[in-house]
């Protein structure tokens, strides 16, 4: 990798300073044996959004029956399903004051279900736990069985979200035994069913992909009838992990959301801050401020 790209971009350099803020919630986190997405995978927005008392919660573990070269969640055997998870999280996410809420989880290929009964019985949870809660999730793509995508988006979440990460042709060297088809069948299964949750992707930008290539991505995630999108800078975890190929301008950030709107997004986050699940209920909202500014 050549020099430049070992030096970030005032723009990214900036944001990334404010890893260390948000103890506080770190703290009670810990005392409830809770994981969250924004620690495991070395989120640059964490400092941000602990100090505002937000955060994604990570379902079944810190141990992904996968790996991936972007991602900096452990890879190992899991512990087995913990059955009073969904009760701490709505427990957790009641004592913030969240009426919006954000749960993914590791995939769990040794599950027989895949872990979708634990997003079925978080939901269930927070619902008990806070009065008119909104839920979004954020799925593996739990092997692209139809019959657990259902039971997902009939538990009722306000959105279903599954990432295709990145282009068709690096999705085998990014993202492992994910499969690009396999995910688009996820985001075109969920959208179809009845009552449909709004279905949301994400997409990181400068792992190698070409313009075209990032363009064909989102027209084939718009045709699925995914609605929501977040297209933000891919940031290396560490040096093992696979190195970034180029950093993106704001501004291409903002020509990339003004070409997903038109390929008939409903709402766009992009920009090189923009992770899948920051600031998610703004998104979710069409709130002022989102979209290709939301950095």
């Amino acid at each position: 990798m050549s020099e430049a790209l070992h030096r970030l971009p005032p723009w990214v350099a900036e944001r990334s300073r404010s890893l260390a803020a948000g103890d506080a919630l770190k703290r009670r986190l810990r005392r409830q044996t809770l994981v969250t997405v924004c620690e495991e995978a070395r989120c640059p927005n964490l400092g941000e959004c602990f100090s505002r008392g937000t955060a994604t919660f990570m379902l079944l573990g810190d141990r992904c029956t996968r790996r991936c070269s972007f991602c900096s969640v452990d890879t190992g055997r899991p512990a087995p399903p913990d059955p009073d998870e969904p009760r701490r999280v709505a427990e957790a996410a009641a004592g913030l004051g969240l009426g919006y809420v954000v749960v993914t989880s590791v995939a769990r290929d040794d599950l027989a279900d895949e872990g979708a009964g634990q997003f079925v019985a978080t939901i269930a949870a927070l619902g008990q736990a806070i009065d008119g809660v909104e839920v979004e999730v954020l799925v593996p793509d739990l092997g692209g069985r139809p019959e657990l995508i259902a039971t997902v988006v009939e538990a009722r979440p306000e959105v279903f979200g599954h990432n295709l990460e990145t282009v068709e042709r690096l999705t085998g060297e990014v993202r492992g035994r994910a499969r690009y088809s396999r995910s688009l069948s996820v985001l075109e299964t969920a959208a179809g069913l009845p009552g449909a949750s709004l279905i949301k992707t994400g997409l990181m930008a400068g792992l190698g992909e070409t313009r075209a290539e990032l363009s064909r991505t989102m027209a084939d995630a718009a045709a699925t009838g995914c609605r929501l999108l977040t297209v933000g800078q891919y940031l290396r975890p560490t040096r093992r992990h696979r190195p970034v190929a180029r950093y993106l301008e704001p501004a291409e950030f903002e020509e990339i959301a003004a070409e997903a709107r038109q390929l008939g997004f409903q709402e766009v986050a992009a920009g090189p801050m923009v992770r899948s699940s920051y600031r998610a209920e703004s998104l979710y909202r069409g709130d002022e401020g989102t979209g290709a500014s939301l950095q």
